[in-house]
């Protein structure tokens, strides 16, 4: 097999992704199991690389067909967006609209066949919003800009998977939204992404949305009997091996342990939290139901710390690996 090429977003200039990307590409082992195509800016790059100490050389590029993958070179679509002087640390509509820019051209380079998966470095919701683009985050611009019409968040970590029902929606909003059908259709995903992931009958815990699962009517409003218990039944009558709902605490520790392969979560924070509890650089967003591979650091902008060259970029490894891992195998040419 070829090794697959990966589109790589810059994300937002002003935070950490050209730093962790040129700190994550200046590692052997990423330019072994892949070719890496960073869609970005080439100046950043250059100057994220003096920051980090990396002795890349970036080369910029118009078109994937001129790249010429070498252990010591950065391949970058330049979009040519950032200004020599933007500061890093601070939001700006510059960086938001670079961040939209990247994300676009990188769904056209994979639907045209010239990269096999994407893999994105963070973006900030708020700059985004600053350039005119209001969405509330990747997932939802990559529905957007691939005629998606529901897709949903996959964390994955080496100890846990958890899928969410919602995602980027306050919690009153989020108990609004969720239906039998939505719940059903995203056990689904997760039943197809992991079967296709060499999973033959992926063990399914799906949360409750109330404490201890309602307590027969004791918390909440019968939310778990109206809302999550006929999607359970729905995916058990297809034959798969689907629990719940069950409450939230007590199954993530059990499919923490290995008794689960993966959690359908309810809400942003009820997955979110113990994915991150056990560490920023281990885990990996993937975005499922899209017709392209898409997989994320699980990590922020960290103005905090952007240009400061001590950003950490395991995770954005890890999310290479999953890339690779998911991206369509191709034979290589004879």
């Amino acid at each position: 097999m070829s090794r697959p090429t990966i589109a790589i977003t810059m994300g937002d200039a002003s935070g950490i992704g050209p730093e962790v990307i040129m700190k994550a590409l200046a590692q052997p082992q990423v330019q072994e199991m892949c070719n890496p195509l960073v869609v970005g800016d080439a100046e950043r790059l250059r100057t994220a690389g003096k920051i980090v100490g990396a002795s890349l050389r970036v080369d910029s590029l118009d078109d994937p067909a001129q790249a010429r993958f070498a252990p010591d070179a950065v391949q970058c679509i330049d979009l040519k967006l950032i200004p020599a002087d933007h500061p890093f640390g601070q939001v700006s509509p510059i960086s938001g609209e670079g961040a939209f820019r990247y994300i676009e051209r990188a769904v056209r380079i994979v639907e045209a066949g010239q990269a096999d998966a994407i893999c994105t470095a963070p973006l900030s919701k708020e700059a985004l919003h600053a350039a005119g683009h209001k969405y509330p985050g990747h997932t939802e611009l990559l529905a957007m800009l691939t005629g998606t019409p529901e897709v949903s968040m996959m964390l994955v970590s080496p100890k846990l998977r958890v899928i969410h029902v919602t995602t980027h929606v306050g919690l009153i909003d989020a108990i609004e939204r969720i239906e039998p059908g939505l719940v059903e259709r995203v056990i689904g995903r997760a039943q197809d992404t992991l079967v296709k992931a060499g999973i033959a009958s992926p063990k399914i815990g799906v949360c409750a949305i109330n404490p201890h699962a309602g307590e027969n009517g004791l918390f909440g409003r019968g939310e778990e009997a109206a809302k999550i218990i006929p999607a359970v039944e729905a995916c058990k009558a297809k034959g798969w091996n689907v629990h719940g709902p069950l409450p939230a605490d007590t199954l993530f520790f059990l499919a923490g342990r290995g008794d689960y392969d993966i959690v359908v979560a309810m809400y942003h924070d009820q997955g979110h939290g113990p994915i991150k509890v056990l560490g920023l650089e281990a885990g990996v967003n993937i975005t499922v139901g899209l017709p392209v591979i898409r997989t994320s650091v699980d990590h922020g902008t960290a103005f905090d710390i952007a240009g400061k060259g001590i950003a950490d970029e395991r995770s954005l490894i890890e999310a290479l690996r999953q890339a690779v891992d998911l991206a369509p195998k191709r034979l290589a040419a004879a």
